[in-house]
């Protein structure tokens, strides 16, 4: 039985931990608050994540990183993608030298513009060998549900991706292996920044059409950027692009998509993150992946529109207008 640490207990991470001991595991997760430890472990749910999740008897919790990650074969990062390097500050010492390391983050880090596997590898002193990616249609609720959904596992080290996937193969969980990081990586952090324009377009009261045209130019900025940076362009194509992009965008499930919506009736950006009390990386991610495109010559409106939305110099209708305004080129472009 695989003993895993799951460091972070918000949703996903919560739900992920389920996954793993509906799939075997023994898992242990590491929380910030001891009231949320003393509630998982007595009562078998998070009272502030997917309560209505109850956890397996396999599933237990502390608030000791040290604890957390004893005898772990396996660690999973489980915190907002901007917070990442601090943890690790802090955690990289304790982590145990063979354990597969994995990611649950999507997002690009603030002012480095590197990936989230990047910072493991650079912060954590982990090998990128030792570093596998989980991304995918993977909406908390849905999961903590279990309704049946598919995921990418992705490693540098093939044989890896496939151990982590054997880990996490439960009985409503499919797992897929990969070995485009980059793609993987990609694709999860830009769809973030993709749902916030989604949202807007649903909060000004467009339909249908409006959305899947954003969807899809925006699946384009999304393989544009990838391509820049050497993903494979059928990793965009499926479960870590074009699969994750539209649960996410359209999905009420979804934060960014509903702090996108909020934005779209008229709210401020600080007033959503007031009511949500929760993370939507868009909303930070959509400054490094416009900085991340900018240094490799890519053209991304969709996500320079939403950035001047979250930086306040464009309301959601007039990014509406300067998107319709463009220029017409031939769609491959």
């Amino acid at each position: 039985m695989t003993r895993v640490a799951v460091l972070g207990a918000g949703s996903w991470g919560t739900a992920y931990a389920a996954v793993l001991a509906d799939a075997g595991a023994t898992v242990r997760i590491l929380a910030r608050r001891p009231e949320v430890a003393d509630s998982i472990n007595r009562e078998h749910h998070n009272p502030d994540y997917l309560p209505e999740l109850m956890l397996p008897a396999t599933v237990d919790c502390t608030v000791d990183p040290a604890e957390a990650l004893q005898e772990a074969e396996m660690v999973v990062l489980a915190v907002p993608s901007q917070s990442l390097r601090a943890n690790l500050d802090a955690w990289g010492p304790m982590l145990p030298r063979r354990s597969v390391v994995v990611s649950l983050m999507k997002g690009i880090e603030v002012g480095t513009g590197m990936r989230m596997s990047q910072v493991i590898e650079d912060v954590g002193r982990v090998e990128r060998e030792r570093i596998v990616v989980v991304s995918g249609p993977n909406l908390s609720r849905e999961i903590a549900a279990k309704q049946p959904a598919a995921s990418v596992m992705a490693g540098a080290d093939h044989d890896v991706a496939q151990q982590v996937a054997q880990v996490s193969a439960a009985p409503y969980f499919r797992p897929y292996t990969q070995t485009d990081v980059v793609g993987t990586e990609i694709g999860g952090a830009v769809k973030n920044v993709v749902a916030l324009a989604v949202g807007m377009a649903e909060g000004l009261g467009f339909g249908d059409n409006t959305k899947s045209s954003i969807i899809t130019r925006g699946l384009a900025e999304t393989a544009r950027l990838g391509a820049a940076l050497g993903a494979e362009p059928a990793t965009l194509m499926g479960l870590a692009g074009v699969g994750d992009l539209i649960a996410t965008c359209m999905s009420p499930l979804s934060r960014n998509h509903s702090v996108g919506v909020q934005l779209g009736r008229g709210l401020s950006v600080a007033d959503v993150v007031a009511i949500k009390h929760q993370t939507a990386e868009g909303l930070k991610s959509a400054g490094s992946v416009v900085d991340l495109a900018h240094r490799n010559g890519v053209d991304v409106p969709i996500c320079e529109g939403v950035l001047a939305v979250v930086d306040q110099r464009m309301s959601p209708a007039e990014l509406a207008e300067v998107l319709m305004s463009r220029a017409r080129k031939h769609e491959r472009h």
